[in-house]
């Protein structure tokens, strides 16, 4: 049965990652795979890539995806909706707080030296999900050959992303069996 503790402790874990990481859900997956994986315990890294395969292919955001799917892992239903509602939670309340007082400064220096700021470290942390990612996935020559297939794709012949996932569903299926 649920534990209150259990369901409290999901959430202040997911919402520490969406308080700390700014730049959407590809900037918060090093914070997630720390707290998930390496503080709590709760999935091991493979499993963390496969939820994180699983957040990619289903619609919506992969930030709060991961979470739901982790809470559900967890905790089941109540699960889900704690992480969910703690990855947003931060989000909700700092648009609350912010905004009004964002428009009203929206010419300040200060303020745009501020988000300028952001911009790079953002980066930073999408750079560091992809190479935290990449270590852990490419570990072979058919997923290196998978990767640099799909790379070129994506951003040479601008293929649409569905088309490349189902692609490469069916040669792995075919290469590596089901």
């Amino acid at each position: 049965m649920y534990k209150l503790l259990d369901l409290f402790e999901i959430f202040i874990a997911f919402f520490k990652i969406g308080a700390f990481s700014f730049g959407g859900g590809y900037a918060m997956l090093p914070f997630i795979e720390r707290e998930i994986v390496n503080v709590k315990g709760w999935l091991s890294t493979k499993e963390f890539l496969d939820v994180l395969a699983i957040s990619q292919v289903s619609p919506g955001p992969i930030a709060i995806n991961s979470a739901t799917f982790i809470g559900y892992r967890y905790n089941f239903v109540l699960g889900s909706l704690f992480a969910t509602l703690g990855v947003i939670g931060f989000s909700i309340i700092i648009i609350n707080i912010v905004s009004p007082s964002l428009e009203k400064y929206k010419d300040n220096q200060n303020i745009a030296t501020i988000f300028k700021t952001l911009r790079p470290i953002t980066i930073g942390f999408i750079l560091s999900a992809f190479y935290s990612t990449y270590e852990k996935s490419i570990s072979d020559f058919f997923s290196i050959s998978i990767f640099f297939i799909s790379f070129l794709l994506l951003n040479s012949k601008k293929i649409h992303p569905v088309y490349i996932i189902i692609f490469s569903g069916f040669i792995g299926i075919i290469l590596k069996g089901a």
